[in-house]
């Protein structure tokens, strides 16, 4: 995940959390946070305060930073640790096992042109699941949200596994899509909810070691067992331990745990408030956005994904009594130019994490299990550099828009370069170099842009920025599939059409069977009976497919450097002081 983690949303906080407030609103305020309640409590709110502040109240801040919002036993703790951590291993797995399985799973439905969409149905799911759920966990309990979503993840991984044709093999993968959704949310409404303000960073970067882990041994067991087991197995085999470990979730969460600020009433109380028409049409967005650029570009799904947006855009402004994503966040240009630039970032990301296993693969002729560990220096990387940015740099509040555009220059350059080395001239060890730094980047990026979001935003206002944060990342993988996966398919497809031309001539046999199979199954290059020319034209198919992909993700990433460099470096804190210091100024000449 990325970061938060690569692919998830910010959950809301806990309704009667005691949160850290501005001086001024001392006053006014209760204890119960409202859905404005900061996500991750920035100390700008000091360089506000005036000199009337009162050390009891800096003591009393000072104390929450070590008191979680509640409190379980060590024994329940650990149980919720651990069933945490299965499933969001089994979650990212899932995300880049798939890719190993492609090329059997496709074999056998018959579904080579069609091969994408195993994937990107899961995604879009998942993130157009995320912030409806964010909301559910406002309202009801999250122990009762994670049984369900650990439910539907189980039941999704038995439907996939039974699937006999493309259309059930889909249905399996949406469900699956849906049930992670919830987790990923949930396990970090767990988190705000457990473990105290400085203990945060910390199980957040547990966190995404859970996901890193599942996205490197993912693509390893899969390209591993398929031979052995079949796919189907490697699907059903997650339905138990999901079940499991949301069962344990359940009674290891006290029925007293409740979070967000509709935790109390009736039922049907809370279902008044959920925003249905909102989360249909935000979800209806993604849906058809991806599904007009996916494959061959198709312009109706785009015109009806705008109208989708210009509709919910108006939902949340007039009709909406909770809003999903509150425009009043929106507005502030920083927070807004830095989930777009988040958006570009995770979809370039995105590709590296879904295509380097498949390079390995068509390319350079490996092993399923050995192309799928080519995974594990890039999420190394991944994690490497997300903690030596928090532990040795991200030690303080301000500004860090240089360090954000550095970070992403030096991602882009990872990215050129790993387009320039998908052939199989380059050698093994400098290609794993290079998607080891562009782990390393990656991670920096995105704690650089989540600590610069928090210095560019208000403290009362922290929750609701990074929790949209969190939704355009969760997006991302979706975006990165769908968009990518086309750009992949279409130059793949005339780059091998023009090379079986060249060897065959404008009168040879045709190839479009062969060229079908080809693009849903890499692994047909090195294990399907080709030899000689036709391998060479596979094998440059790929090489061709694989640079372009790349290259465009070098000029997203360009793109969105641009994006975040306009976010501006300046924060609420800076303009204060910047007033503060014009007035001393005036009293001065004075």
């Amino acid at each position: 995940m990325t970061s938060q983690f690569e692919s998830s949303t910010g959950p809301p906080s806990k309704n009667n959390a005691r949160e850290h407030v501005h001086p001024r609103d001392l006053s006014s305020a209760d204890d119960t946070a409202t859905e404005d309640t900061p996500l991750l409590q920035s100390d700008s709110s000091s360089h506000i305060t005036n000199s009337g502040s009162s050390a009891t109240s800096q003591d009393e801040a000072s104390d929450d930073l070590d008191t979680p919002n509640q409190r379980v036993s060590r024994g329940r703790g650990i149980a919720i640790i651990l069933s945490t951590y299965l499933l969001i291993f089994l979650i990212s797995s899932n995300m880049s096992g798939i890719t190993m399985a492609q090329s059997t799973i496709a074999a056998d439905l018959d579904a080579y042109e069609n091969a994408m969409w195993f994937t990107t149905s899961f995604l879009v799911a998942t993130s157009s699941s995320t912030p409806l759920v964010g909301k559910l966990a406002s309202i009801f309990s999250p122990r009762s949200i994670v049984l369900v979503a650990s439910t539907l993840f189980a039941a999704g991984s038995f439907i996939t596994s039974q699937a006999h044709s493309f259309e059930v093999f889909i249905l399996g993968r949406v469900i699956t899509g849906l049930g992670a959704g919830g987790t990923t949310v949930l396990a970090l409404v767990l988190i705000l909810e457990l473990t105290t303000k400085r203990q945060r960073g910390l199980y957040v970067g547990l966190l995404n070691t859970g996901f890193t882990t599942g996205i490197s041994l993912g693509a390893v067991f899969f390209g591993g067992l398929i031979s052995v087991t079949g796919w189907r197995a490697l699907f059903w085999v997650q339905v138990p331990p999901s079940l499991f470990a949301g069962v344990s979730i359940y009674f290891s969460i006290p029925s007293s745990f409740s979070s967000g600020k509709g935790s109390k009433g009736s039922v049907v109380e809370k279902l008044k408030r959920l925003d249905y028409p909102g989360a249909l049409f935000l979800s209806g967005t993604v849906v058809l956005f991806l599904f007009g650029l996916s494959g061959t570009i198709q312009v109706i799904p785009l015109i009806a994904s705008l109208a989708s947006l210009v509709t919910f855009v108006l939902i949340e402004r007039y009709v909406a009594i909770d809003p999903i994503i509150p425009l009043a966040v929106i507005q502030n240009r920083g927070a807004l130019l830095s989930c777009v630039a988040q958006l570009g970032v995770m979809a370039s990301r995105w590709t590296v994490l879904f295509y380097t296993p498949i390079t390995a693969l068509a390319v350079r002729g490996f092993t399923p299990a050995t192309s799928g560990s080519i995974l594990i220096p890039t999420n190394i990387g991944f994690g490497l550099g997300g903690l030596l940015v928090g532990g040795f740099h991200v030690r303080r509040t301000g500004s860090f828009w240089l360090s954000c555009l550095v970070s992403l220059v030096l991602f882009a350059t990872s990215l050129f370069l790993l387009s320039l080395a998908s052939t199989p001239d380059v050698p093994i060890a400098l290609y794993i170099v290079i998607v080891f730094f562009n782990g390393l980047f990656t991670g920096a990026a995105l704690n650089y842009t989540l600590a610069h979001v928090l210095h560019l935003t208000l403290p009362d206002t922290h929750y609701v920025a990074t929790s949209l944060l969190g939704t355009f990342r969760g997006f991302a993988g979706s975006f990165g599939s769908a968009i990518g996966g086309g750009i992949f398919a279409r130059t793949l497809r005339e780059s091998l059409e023009n090379g079986f031309k060249a060897i065959d001539g404008p009168d040879g046999p045709g190839r479009s069977e062969l060229i079908r199979k080809l693009i849903g199954s890499p692994a047909l290059v090195y294990n399907g009976g080709l030899a000689g020319e036709e391998r060479q034209v596979a094998v440059q198919g790929y090489v061709d497919a694989l640079r372009v992909l790349f290259q465009a993700a070098v000029v997203l990433s360009i793109f969105v450097t641009f994006v975040q460099a306009a976010t501006g470096w300046k924060g609420p804190s800076d303009k204060v002081k910047d007033q503060e210091t014009n007035g001393s100024d005036v009293r001065s000449d004075e």
